[in-house]
This record gives C-alpha cells, sequence and structure tokens, in this order.
C-alpha cells in the first residue's frame, strides 16, 4: 500500500486521538450501553441506540486512525536538509503579488491540512507549484478565484 507522507506534529496528533477514543471514549460508551441495557426493552430505548451508534461511529474512527497511522510515511522537517528547496514540511514565507499581504504556510500531508492555521496540503495547487523552488522565486497558480502569484521570501525547516 502507498505511504501518505505525515510531519511528526500531524502524526502526534492523530496518536494522541486514537489514544483518546480507546482510552478514555470506548470505555465511556460501553458504561452507557449497559446502563441502557439496565432499562429493560431494548427495542423502544432511545438511550441504548444512541450509545450503539456512537459506539459504531468511534469504532470507526479508531479504524481510520488506525489505518493513516500504519500507512504514514512520518518526515520530521527538522532533519530535511533540501539547501533552500521547498519541499514536504517546509515553512514558508509568500508574498501574494497581488494584495501585496505575506502569508506563512507550511507544507504537510493531506490529513493535516488546515488552511487556517497555515497548513497547506502537499496535493494542493499552491503547493505542488511551489515544491523545488527556492527563495526569490516567483510561482503563478491557478486557483479556484483566478491566476496567482507568489514570491517566495523565505523558506524554513522547522
Amino acid at each position: 500500500m502507498k505511504k501518505t507522507p505525515i510531519t511528526t506534529e500531524g502524526a502526534e496528533k492523530l496518536k494522541l486521538e486514537l489514544q483518546r477514543l480507546k482510552s478514555v471514549e470506548r470505555p465511556r460508551i460501553i458504561v452507557a450501553i449497559a446502563e441502557a441495557r439496565a432499562h429493560g426493552d431494548l427495542s423502544e430505548n432511545a438511550e441504548y441506540h444512541a450509545a450503539k451508534e456512537q459506539q459504531s461511529f468511534t469504532e470507526g474512527r479508531i479504524a481510520e486512525l488506525e489505518g493513516r497511522i500504519s500507512n504514514a510515511q512520518i518526515i520530521d522537517p527538522k532533519t530535511v536538509n533540501a539547501d533552500g528547496k521547498v519541499v514536504f514540511g517546509a515553512t514558508l514565507n509568500l508574498m501574494d503579488e497581488q494584495s501585496g499581504t505575506e502569508v506563512t504556510y507550511q507544507i504537510v500531508g493531506d490529513y493535516e491540512a488546515d488552511i487556517a492555521q497555515g497548513k497547506l496540503s502537499i496535493s494542493s495547487p499552491i503547493a505542488r507549484a511551489l515544491i523545488g523552488k527556492v527563495e526569490g522565486d516567483v510561482v503563478e497558480v491557478q486557483v479556484p478565484s483566478g491566476l496567482r502569484s507568489y514570491e517566495i521570501l523565505e523558506v524554513r525547516y522547522i
């Protein structure tokens, strides 16, 4: 199966969520199911059905996280030595040439992408255009709102 790149920070978040689901949520749901069963007739017991649905969702999420973690290729951006090139895990300061604003993005795996936190998916058009470029390069990217130009001001591996 194909390995999916993920930063060490992203992998740690997945592991923490998995640990929380297994050690906190799963036992809590088991107790809720046992309490609902104690109330008798399961066919008309809304609490029982809600707890079973929650159990199903939680078990599905556990399986999903375990799959993601087992297929992850964990990359520590601090250990990457790409001689100033934009690579997976790099943190970039860019100048949006149309608006003149400076933006900071880190190129991360698909599962950890969050544009509000400056985490840009490796699969996004902007990240794909930036990969392999160096400080001072200007990159034009076709985005849904039109053609955008970004100048790479700084590339860091943090």
